[in-house]
């Protein structure tokens, strides 16, 4: 009886900033005077002090290196862990630290539990000595880390949304970017259309030099140019009047397309397309990446290249698919040292034969980010996975003058702008939060688009929303942004 008076109940809570309860401390030593130093209760007292300096001081439940924990050794002496458990809010899964792991004094360990189970949005990650049974310590959340729950102080304090710092010391008193920040720009907000041109449902944008080319959820693409006042006009040539209609490879369907990027060769290399679903089969997703030859005349454009990601993404509602898409280029990838999520080394272009030399990243309207290498033959690879850390992802912009991310989501979060960059663990992190601008309406704006380098003025440069309620009777916005 005494002996299990020892053990903790596996299913019991133990709050995460408590230290080994004194009885438990106390009665160890009291067995171990009692037993005397020979026997199988001779190391308890070693093994209770030893249990009281290791901490789970890190977790990281989303993103690149999702289902991590990361232990840390508060105290004065190393400590063998070797067989020690590791588990989440189920009794029945766990993770049996190797032997010969030893943590030295102010040593971070961080292990990866993803071959055991899965750390969700809502869960716990729990540390047991090798009996399974004494809990060491353990944290428990509600919402994804995004990127990472971190301890500050190291191993002492109480778990906080902090920079992903994984085997390293945490990155007490920043939030990775993640307090949000007045716009880097002009407040002030100007309509960038004329009145009735577009209606509702303008979605992905991508500015091309003197072109904004625009995806609309009805299956069409504009391709439009400045119209002498600050804004954009439809091109009246070649077809484009009125936005040439999209069809998926072969000539059928009608995507449902929500974001438009282009590659290095710009819209010669063609222009790429992400769609959710097939409008005229609308309660079925079809995630796909759609490439389209964009220099005839006719009014139609049939896809000449289809990757279908249905299979490779999690399953979302018809309308919860891909809303958003960019094109990152290998060179900023391997400069940065971006990890590779399908070998679990840093990305090499090389291995993926013709693939027109970067990465596109997909946004989840859920909020998760995707990075995919699309080969020219029609394959396909998932390299990362990326919380944004927001309700939505509408639309991704990859901006090659300050080499970052931006994020975009709608009146779903306020109209709340992300950037991220690749962060030292070859990870993508954020880097800062922006409100919307103040002279801006929380619209539902599914679009952004940022003019290049060789607009800039004075220190800033115009930016563009498109907004897919039209409010108004205008879908689009400008602003400027700092350079």
């Amino acid at each position: 009886m005494v002996v299990a008076a020892c053990q903790d109940d596996p299913g019991t809570d133990i709050v995460t900033e408590a230290r080994a309860p004194r009885w438990r401390r106390s009665l160890a030593f009291l067995l171990v005077a009692v037993a005397g130093p020979v026997g199988a209760l001779s190391a308890t007292p070693a093994r209770a002090a030893a249990a009281d300096d290791i901490r789970i001081n890190e977790v990281v439940t989303t993103g690149d290196v999702d289902d991590s924990v990361e232990l840390y050794n508060k105290g004065t002496a190393a400590v063998d862990v070797s067989g020690w458990i590791l588990k989440d809010d189920d009794n029945g899964s766990k993770y049996a630290i190797a032997a010969g792991t030893t943590l030295a004094p102010g040593a971070y360990r961080a292990f990866d539990v993803h071959g055991k189970f899965g750390l969700g949005s809502s869960d716990k990650a729990r540390l047991y000595l090798p009996n399974g049974s004494t809990l060491v310590d353990s944290f428990s959340w509600s919402e994804h880390s995004s990127p990472s729950w971190s301890r500050c102080p190291d191993g002492t304090g109480a778990f906080g949304k902090a920079a992903l710092t994984l085997g390293a010391a945490n990155a007490c008193g920043t939030t990775g970017g993640s307090t949000p920040v007045a716009w880097p720009g002009s407040g002030s907000v100007a309509t960038a259309d004329a009145s009735g041109v577009f209606g509702s449902d303008l979605s992905g944008l991508y500015q091309e030099g003197g072109v904004l080319w625009g995806a609309q959820n009805s299956g069409r693409l504009w391709r439009l140019l400045p119209n002498g006042s600050g804004g954009w006009k439809p091109d009246t040539a070649n077809g484009w009047t009125s936005g040439k209609t999209l069809r998926f490879p072969g000539g059928s369907g009608s995507p449902d397309s929500e974001g438009v990027t282009l590659t290095g060769a710009g819209a010669a290399g063609g222009v790429f397309v992400a769609s959710e679903r097939n409008g005229d089969s609308s309660g079925t997703s079809r995630l796909s990446v759609l490439r389209y030859d964009v220099a005839g005349t006719g009014t139609a454009l049939t896809a000449a290249k289809e990757w279908n990601l249905t299979s490779a993404l999690p399953p979302v509602g018809s309308n919860l698919g891909l809303e958003g898409i960019t094109w990152i280029p290998d060179g900023y990838l391997t400069g940065a040292g971006f990890k590779d999520a399908s070998t679990g080394a840093v990305y090499d272009p090389a291995g993926y034969g013709a693939h027109t030399g970067g990465v596109f990243f997909v946004g989840v309207e859920g909020g998760t980010i995707h990075g995919f290498v699309l080969q020219d033959g029609g394959a396909f690879t998932r390299v990362a996975t990326v919380g944004s850390g927001m309700a939505g992802v509408m639309e991704l912009q990859w901006e090659p003058q300050a080499s970052r991310l931006w994020v975009v989501c709608d009146d779903t979060c306020g109209g709340q702008h992300r950037t991220m960059q690749v962060g030292a663990n070859g990870a993508f992190a954020t880097t800062a939060v922006f409100n919307r601008p103040s002279g801006m309406a929380d619209l539902n704006n599914e679009g952004f688009a940022l003019a290049g380098a060789a607009e800039c003025t004075a220190g800033s440069k115009p930016v563009y929303w498109a907004d897919d309620g039209n409010t108004g009777g205008h879908a689009l916005r400008r602003g400027t942004v700092s350079c």
